[in-house]
């Protein structure tokens, strides 16, 4: 191909995954572009936000059909981010109560995945990320954590209808997608055959640098839940909690309902940060306070492991723990072993460097774009 690459990342800003990869993709050369229906409550950058607020739902419709349709003539590639296609989904879409909603429930069922065997037709290939809930089913969930998931999660969180819709668009997207990724080892467990396991690459380590800083008498432990269920953030509370009754000294950084520039200035205080004590791998905040020098904890499932590369496996630094062992695990952190949470932080961010470099991530993405093209 004599001219660049063309690619197009939409519809989500999930996790400000699309938006870092066109900027790497950018720099080695492709022709990448981010298009996103609505900005996301963190405020990652896109290059197009389609649906401005007071359009109309019809107006924000004729969005949807006309960015296909750009999408069909102008790129090469679509890569469709957490598990999204360009049309509407019926996965956790509300029961309609009304006409209006029955009607809106109709065209989601009509249109839903309509747009890939239509990109295909017009020659377009494709590419899908899943990062997380958008695959992960709550039988599976369960049938591989090794311990109860009851009182974590709300009881409609993953429901039989849920996952069954999930398999359907997971079966569909095998059909049409040339290339499929998974950001969490554990999604490998349902999606096809042939999928990929690709790390994170949303961290420019330029912009997120350490700052030296004394040790200080009371430790700041950090913890910020997307979700509070399925960040295990129950138990997070409790073990300090107990931690605080036995005379532990450290002062608590819980951070909600932050835009990311809001939430990163908060990162840069903490002494040991909690990610999360459910899923079995670690997320954007154990990679951002990595790349701070911050020592994270976290639940690595073992089982889960053999889906991510050796050597990648065997550098890991987080700090395990799970809902039963997270109190033993704060109090060995933060007394007898409070000594070594610099030096796990230097080699968390030695780490992160090592396999989560944006630019080696996207260069291995457009080499797949490549060879599907």
């Amino acid at each position: 191909m004599s001219r660049p690459l063309r690619v197009l990342h939409c519809p989500s800003p999930v996790g400000g995954y699309a938006s870092s990869l066109v900027r790497w993709e950018r720099e080695l050369g492709v022709e990448s572009w981010c298009a996103v229906f609505q900005p996301g409550p963190y405020q990652y950058p896109a290059d197009e936000v389609l649906w401005l607020p007071g359009q109309g739902r019809w107006r924000w419709e004729l969005k949807r059909w006309s960015l296909l349709w750009r999408a069909m003539r102008q790129f090469d590639v679509v890569h469709l981010n957490f598990g999204q296609t360009l049309m509407p989904t019926t996965v956790g879409s509300p029961k309609p109560t009304s006409l209006g909603g029955r009607l809106a429930a109709m065209y989601r069922r009509w249109t839903e995945m309509l747009d890939p065997p239509l990109l295909k037709r017009a020659g377009v290939k494709i590419a899908v990320s899943f990062q997380g809930d958008d695959a992960r089913q709550g039988d599976v969930l369960r049938s591989i954590s090794e311990f109860d998931l009851t009182g974590d999660l709300e009881p409609d969180y993953y429901t039989p209808e849920s996952d069954d819709a999930k398999r359907r668009r997971i079966a569909r997207f095998a059909k049409h997608a040339d290339v499929i990724y998974a950001l969490n080892p554990d999604l490998l467990r349902v999606l096809p055959a042939g999928a990929k396991f690709l790390a994170y690459p949303t961290v420019d380590f330029a912009e997120w640098t350490p700052l030296p800083r004394e040790p200080r008498d009371v430790p700041v432990v950090l913890h910020a839940p997307t979700h509070r269920g399925i960040k295990g953030t129950r138990h997070v509370l409790a073990a300090l909690e107990q931690l605080r009754n036995e005379g532990v000294r450290f002062e608590l950084r819980l951070i909600e309902g932050k835009t990311h520039a809001e939430a990163k200035a908060m990162y840069r205080d903490a002494d040991l940060v909690v990610d999360q004590l459910i899923l079995g791998w670690y997320g954007g905040l154990a990679l951002e306070t990595m790349a701070l020098a911050k020592p994270v904890v976290c639940h690595l499932r073992e089982s889960d492991l053999q889906f991510v590369p050796e050597g990648m496996r065997a550098e890991l630094p987080l700090i395990q723990a799970d809902p039963r062992s997270i109190a033993d695990v704060l109090r060995e952190w933060l007394g007898p072993r409070r000594h070594e949470l610099a030096e796990r932080g230097r080699q968390s961010r030695a780490f992160a460097q090592r396999w989560h470099d944006p630019r080696c991530i996207a260069a291995g993405v457009i080499d797949d774009y490549r060879r599907i093209v």
